[in-house]
C-alpha cells in the first residue's frame, strides 16, 4: 500500500476552508492526508468529513492513551469515519494496544493501528528529564517490540530508528515516519529528521510531510517535486 505514493500531508491547521482547500488542491499529488489533534479538536468527525475529500486515505493522529476500555471505545467511534491509519500511545501498555486492535477490526474494513514510540520532537535529554534512561532509539525498539506483541500493523517513529525497526521486526511491520523534511527546509520542533529519499531508501512505509508542503506557494507543486525527487527524476 502507498509504495507508488507515500506522501501524506499534514493539515494542521484549525481553518476549515484552508484545510479544504488543500485537501482538494493535493488530491492526486500525495497518497493520503493526515488530520490531527489541531484540527480534530477544533472540528470533530463533522470537520474531518468537510476537508478529506471522497477516496482519499487518511491518517487519523489523535494519539489515544487511555485505560484500554476507553481506547477501545475512541477507536471504534474513529472508525466510524473510515481511516486509513490510526494511532494509540505505545505506553499505554499491551492490554491498551490489544482492545485498540481489537476494537479497529470490528470495521468492515478495518485501518492500520499504529503505536506512538517516541514523538519526534523529543531527544535524549527530554527522555532524562521524564526518567526514562538510554537513547530515544532504545525506547523506540522497546515500544515497538512490545506494539508488535500486541498485534498492532507498526508504529510511527522517527526516520532515525527505520533501519534497526526493520531489521528488529520484519519487512511487514508498517513504518509511518513524521519529521520529514526535504533537503534544504527549515526544522522547526523536530529534532530527529531525514530527508524524504533517505527515509524511504532505509524502508520507511509512510511519510508525514507537513509545512515544507502546506508552507509552499503552490502545495500541489511542492508534493510533485517531492514525489519527482523519490522517484528519482530531479529534473
Amino acid at each position: 500500500m502507498f509504495k507508488s505514493n507515500p506522501i501524506f500531508c499534514a493539515l494542521d491547521t484549525t481553518d476549515v476552508g484552508r484545510a479544504a482547500s488543500l485537501g482538494q488542491a493535493l488530491k492526486g499529488h500525495v497518497g493520503g492526508l493526515k488530520i490531527g489533534k489541531e484540527f480534530f479538536t477544533a472540528h470533530g468527525p463533522s470537520g474531518v468529513q468537510q476537508v478529506v475529500p471522497e477516496g482519499t486515505p487518511f491518517f487519523l493522529d489523535l494519539k489515544f492513551h487511555d485505560i484500554p476500555n476507553t481506547v477501545a471505545g475512541a477507536v471504534r467511534a474513529a472508525c466510524a469515519l473510515s481511516p486509513t491509519m490510526l494511532n494509540v500511545h505505545a505506553a499505554g501498555g499491551r492490554a491498551m494496544m490489544e482492545a485498540a486492535r481489537s476494537a479497529a477490526h470490528e470495521a468492515t474494513t478495518p485501518p492500520w493501528v499504529l503505536a506512538v514510540t517516541v514523538l519526534t520532537s523529543l531527544d535524549a535529554d527530554d527522555l532524562t528529564d521524564i526518567g526514562v534512561q538510554g537513547t530515544p532509539g532504545d525506547q523506540v525498539l522497546r515500544l515497538a517490540a512490545l506494539a508488535q506483541k500486541a498485534g498492532l500493523d507498526g508504529v510511527v517513529c522517527s526516520a532515525q530508528e527505520i533501519s534497526i525497526l526493520r531489521k528488529e521486526c520484519g519487512p511487514d511491520f508498517k513504518l509511518v515516519v513524521p519529521g520529514i523534511r526535504p533537503r534544504g527546509s527549515a526544522t522547526g520542533d523536530q529534532k530527529r529528521t531525514m530527508t524524504p529519499t533517505d527515509a524511504v531508501q532505509r524502508g520507511a512505509d509512510v511519510l508525514v510531510i507537513g509545512r515544507p508542503i502546506t508552507g509552499a506557494t503552490d502545495p500541489a507543486a511542492a508534493a510533485q517535486a517531492i514525489t519527482a525527487d523519490l522517484a528519482g527524476d530531479t529534473a
